[in-house]
């Protein structure tokens, strides 16, 4: 949308939390250049700030506008439906207009706009390609002849190569530029994150029956006018990959782009792979691991047409593909797609919504459904296709549940690795098979215990135990990521003897290299891969048999596929199941489900071994069967009767004070002023201590809602907030659709 004469106000927000826009008269130079979307700066009190131009608009109310200065981007940076979609996600998030427009925009674009990356190159002129002329600065000057011989029959080679490569100045260069021997000058450049990967064309393979009728439900959605969402609820290993890969094929014929969203940093590399080899330099890659250039440029092919296929994690939702035809959430029950900053949007609603904006059909891909979509399903909301089956008609793995109480009672104590798999993993050694051994706790131990007088090392700034991580050998918080040596002695009453209770990654990793010393053992968790490329590293290492055990948490367990993997062994399947929230059985389920997945995904079966302390659970007993619908049924039971989700909207507001006493004060106050601003339908619960009380030294109390309708809450909570005096130092977060109530 371009300006016109009588469009002469651009309505705009500034880069400062106000939750509000500000009009600015455009001056008669900048006519045509300012758009809806661009990036431009304007007076701001005493300062120059940066701005979003969200509207044009011919009048304002206010007479003394100040002009827009200049505009810092040659081109729109945000479409009008993506402003659109911000709008939408600053209404029912409860964020600030200016956070939800900067969520829409990598930081990388904030920052550097629409300017290229540029290098400097050396090229050879007439005069320096001459006959002899080498030899003759051999004997004057042998760095300047060796330059020159160097880029002699070259296009252009970037000046950093030249200098690295024959141990040099740019000075040398710049002298054989006088003499006019060669050129020097600035090229822009594309970063690639794919570059150096040998990528094999793949085609299109045969479907079966269950694949075929899930591609065409979502063949007949994307040709709608108005298409609706599909849940594809597929089991592990279904082949909804190539339904996605088939269904965007579609898409492109038609002159049309697609998103494909993917939870985890570790599953990109993979999907990327198998994304490129199907649809070559058309796909680019959006997530946070890029460099900030690698980001931009990806940024600007899609937006510039040159790709047509965006892939990433969570902010990829809001990619500038060109008339997107279909937008894939994998794995759409994953946590990683909430925000956990304002705005504190989830990425899989977002898409829903985007999708409805744009015409575009959403596809939401998942072994274990969300409850709230697969309550979507059952309504009729959500259209569903079911694969029931693994591609090949490969059998689903064997599960065995160990009963770790059982265990405790045979040996006389509890051990870490069941008798049962420590055979199993001596079994897969010797037939050269791979063996994934899951734990969603990093770290060696969660907590350091003096068994004399019980002193227990916690953080001073949460209300949580350290983790002792041996490789370093310090305590850590992963709460605030606080860390101190550990004590030689009990720093309460002297004695030496601290014992090392709960258990972690890095523990099952000592113990399996204890016990087979000759294995090949990675272990995959946060802190194993803080390195840039360390996650691609690993998994092509262990893809291509380098690794015979893996070790990891939650990033190891979806979306992975090899083929030689024949066991998964998941330690501890208790770990978040008796955790203080609504959703524990849930993610139990998922994760149990999930990893167990990863086996048997070749041609010889897997199996599954989960060790547990309670074995009955009825999450871990319908993991064991793979029985979505039983879990489903019985979890819906308690949800229904207490109105949590998919049954009811939940809305989380925690509020923060270094003080204690100020924070729980103003807590009860914020309570009664929410009571008064809501409708009796809607159920107000708190204030009470969150589950961890303080966390990076504030304290922390949460107030928690729930009603059958988002925005009768998202309306509640605004009204309240309005004309409320937050005392100095305490601060407030409204999460809508909270996930969690940690």
């Amino acid at each position: 949308m371009s300006g016109t004469t009588e469009q002469r106000i651009a309505k705009v927000v500034v880069e400062l939390a106000l939750d509000r826009q500000f009009d600015y008269s455009i001056p008669s130079e900048l006519i045509g250049s300012v758009q809806v979307g661009c990036k431009v700066s304007v007076p701001f009190g005493r300062s120059i700030r940066s701005a979003y131009v969200v509207c044009l608009a011919s009048g304002s109310e206010r007479k003394d506008l100040k002009g827009i200065l200049s505009v810092e981007s040659r081109e729109p940076l945000i479409s009008p439906l993506v402003l659109e979609l911000a709008a939408w996600i600053s209404r029912y998030y409860l964020a600030p207009i200016e956070h939800a427009v900067r969520a829409v925009l990598p930081g990388a674009v904030r920052r550097s706009s629409d300017n290229p990356a540029e290098r400097l190159f050396v090229t050879v002129t007439e005069a320096g390609a001459k006959n002899g002329v080498v030899n003759i600065l051999r004997e004057r000057s042998p760095k300047q002849a060796a330059v020159l011989e160097l880029v002699l029959g070259q296009e252009g080679l970037p000046m950093a190569d030249v200098t690295r490569s024959l141990r040099t100045t740019s000075a040398t260069v710049r002298l054989l530029e006088k003499k006019g021997l060669v050129e020097v000058e600035q090229k822009a450049i594309q970063r690639d994150p794919c570059a150096g990967r040998t990528i094999v064309k793949t085609e299109p393979l045969d479907l079966m029956a269950e694949q075929q009728v899930a591609l065409d439900m979502v063949i007949t959605a994307i040709n709608a006018p108005a298409p609706p969402v599909v849940l594809m609820h597929g089991v592990t290993g279904s082949g909804k990959t190539e339904v996605y890969l088939q269904a965007i094929q579609h898409v492109l014929a038609s002159g049309k782009g697609a998103i494909v969203l993917v939870p985890e940093i570790s599953l990109t590399p993979q999907t990327v792979e198998r994304f490129h080899s199907r649809f070559g330099d058309r796909i680019a890659v959006l997530h946070s691991h890029l460099s900030d250039g690698e980001r931009h440029d990806e940024w600007c092919r899609l937006r510039d047409g040159k790709a047509q296929i965006a892939i990433g994690a969570r902010s990829a939702v809001f990619a500038p593909v060109r008339n997107p035809g279909i937008i894939v959430v994998d794995e759409e029950h994953d946590t990683s797609y909430k925000q956990g900053e304002s705005p504190r949007y989830n990425a899989r609603d977002v898409a829903v919504v985007r999708g409805k904006l744009q015409a575009c059909a959403v596809v939401l891909g998942s072994a274990t459904p969300s409850l709230e979509s697969f309550a979507n399903a059952q309504s009729g909301k959500y259209r569903i296709a079911v694969l029931n089956h693994r591609a090949d008609h490969r059998k689903m793995p064997v599960m065995r549940i160990v009963d770790m109480r059982v265990e405790a009672a045979k040996e006389g104590r509890a051990h870490v690795m069941s008798a049962d798999l420590l055979e199993a993993v001596r079994l897969r050694l010797e037939r050269a098979e791979q063996t994934i051994l899951f734990l969603n706790r990093r770290g060696y131990a969660t907590s350091l215990v003096c068994p004399k007088c019980g002193y227990v090392a916690k953080c001073g700034m949460c209300s949580v135990a350290f983790t002792y991580h041996r490789h370093t050998e310090e305590l850590r918080c992963h709460i605030c990521g606080g860390s101190k040596r550990v004590p030689t002695k009990c720093p309460q009453c002297s004695d030496p003897a601290f014992r090392f209770s709960g258990i972690g990654t890095q523990r099952v990793e000592t113990i399996v290299k204890r016990f087979f010393p000759s294995a090949s053992i990675q272990r995959m968790d946060s802190d194993a891969t803080s390195s840039r490329g360390s996650h691609g590293r690993i998994l092509n290492d262990f893809r291509t048999g380098k690794i015979d055990i893996l070790v990891g948490t939650q990033m190891i367990a979806k979306g992975l596929d090899f083929p030689n993997v024949t066991l998964i062994g998941i330690v501890n399947a208790d770990t978040g199941l008796h955790m203080p929230d609504f959703r524990a059985g849930e993610r139990t389920f998922q994760l149990i489900t999930q990893v167990a997945g990863r086996a048997g995904r070749g041609e010889i079966p897997g199996e599954v071994i989960v060790q547990t302390y309670t074995p009955h659970h009825f999450a871990v007993q319908s993991a064991r069967n793979l029985d979505y619908i039983g879990f489903f049924d019985k979890e819906s039971e308690f949800r229904r009767e207490l109105r949590y989700p998919p049954f009811a909207h939940l809305a989380c507001v925690t509020i923060r004070g270094r003080s204690d006493s100020a924070t729980c004060f103003t807590a009860k106050q914020f309570y009664e002023k929410l009571r008064d601003s809501l409708p009796k339908e809607v159920i107000v619960a708190g204030p009470a201590p969150a589950p961890i009380t303080r966390a990076k030294g504030y304290y922390r109390y949460q107030i928690m809602l729930r009603s059958k309708s988002a925005l009768t809450v998202a309306n509640g909570l605004r009204k309240a907030q309005q004309d409320f005096m937050w005392p100095s130092g305490v601060t407030c977060a409204m999460d809508v659709d909270a996930i969690s109530l940690l």
